[in-house]
């Protein structure tokens, strides 16, 4: 059940307005007793009321009364004083993590294989956009016509939104795609990957009939291959990210090899 403590009041500030509704204006004493607040503790608690705009006092009149703000106008000042609070407690997170951002590094290139995996749309989706994330100088995408799948729209639309946050922090983003890639795409996948992407001038695009796979290249020393379905299920089956250098050397090689016979692609 809700009550004032939830809104920040403490136990004892809600009893004392609670019963300064009920009584109207009175004395400090006399609120003592009806709100059973200890007489030592009252004038600290109505001296905080006063602060949250709560309560109202009467100075000129001995001994001193007060008197409790209309509930409505109470509780949008508790909850304006909340929302204050959360906006100010968001604001030292973001802090926090810009400060840590300049303080935590990754390690460095690794000079053993290493590899992971997920499986699964959801997985799948979270893993490119956490290794899209990472990239320092460049991503290199290529697409072949994706399988069918529920909420491709949406998942273009968050692929999208993460290589527009890297192309804003200088990272140079290709994609190297299949011809008939864009027809296979609904339409409004195609203009997310036009009208937002277009606008950079580190962004490029290009198609070759050579591509037959999809995946994506990083800092030339990561690659996420995605693994289609075995059975022709709706949408990839999972992904495999992998860090080897000889591999993604030889992937790298070849992307540029793909992409010098590659051609230009203009709006959809």
């Amino acid at each position: 059940m809700a009550s004032l403590r939830d809104l920040g009041l403490s136990e004892y500030e809600a009893r004392a307005f609670r019963s300064l509704l009920a009584t109207g204006p009175t004395t400090a004493k006399d609120l003592s007793r009806a709100s059973d607040v200890p007489m030592g503790r009252i004038y600290d608690v109505l001296n905080t009321l006063e602060s949250y705009n709560l309560v109202r006092s009467q100075a000129a009149s001995r001994p001193k009364q007060y008197v409790a703000v209309e509930p409505e106008t109470a509780l949008d000042r508790l909850l304006a004083d909340k929302k204050s609070e959360l906006e100010a407690k968001a604001e030292q997170y973001e802090e926090i993590v810009d400060e840590l951002g300049d303080r935590l590094e990754s390690a460095g290139p690794v000079a053993e294989p290493f590899w992971t995996a997920a499986v699964g749309p959801e997985e799948t989706l979270d893993l490119l956009l956490e290794r899209l994330a990472a990239a320092d100088k460049r991503i290199r995408v290529v697409g072949s016509p994706p399988a069918r799948r529920v909420g491709l729209v949406e998942a273009t639309e968050r692929v999208v939104g993460e290589l527009v946050s890297a192309l804003e922090r200088g990272v140079e983003v290709s994609l190297l795609v299949q011809p008939s890639l864009f027809e296979n795409l609904p339409e409004a996948a195609n203009h997310e990957y036009y009208d937002r992407l277009a606008p950079y001038e580190n962004y490029s695009i290009r198609a070759s009939e050579g591509v037959s796979t999809t995946f994506e290249l990083i800092d030339d020393i990561e690659v996420c291959i995605e693994v289609p379905h075995p059975l022709g299920g709706t949408g990839p089956f999972g992904v495999i990210d992998l860090k080897d250098p000889e591999f993604t050397a030889d992937i790298s090689d070849a992307f540029a090899d793909h992409w010098a016979g590659s051609n230009p692609v203009g709006p959809p």
